[in-house]
């Protein structure tokens, strides 16, 4: 077996910590549909998709792998993009919440 030097192992350990996270999500996401019993995407899912989709992209830059780099520099735009309509989702319910009832002036 080669000897592998601390860079090289470095970069191994991005390149499995991204492939971890990804493994989580689809792992999540079982789970709590398992929960709920029927099909439904935890926001957890969303936020292993841009930990996963950040290391792998890191990999793919430091192992210069182009084709590698596009895939995951789109996901890294469309997990970020889930994440915000979320946020945006969250902050109209609580709203919506803290508006008083018509009549209850």
């Amino acid at each position: 077996m080669t000897n592998l030097s601390t860079t090289e192992i470095i970069i191994l350990v991005i390149g499995f910590t991204g492939q971890a996270m990804f493994f989580m999500r689809f792992f999540v996401q079982w789970l709590y549909s398992e929960k709920h019993r029927r099909s439904l995407i935890p926001t957890a899912f969303w936020y292993f998709s841009l930990a996963g989709s950040f290391f792998l992209l890191a990999y793919a830059i430091i192992k210069k792998d182009p084709v590698f780099i596009v895939g995951q520099s789109t996901g890294f735009i469309i997990y970020t993009r889930n994440l915000t309509l979320i946020r945006r989702e969250q902050r109209e319910k609580n709203a919506l919440a803290e508006q008083p009832l018509n009549g209850d002036n």
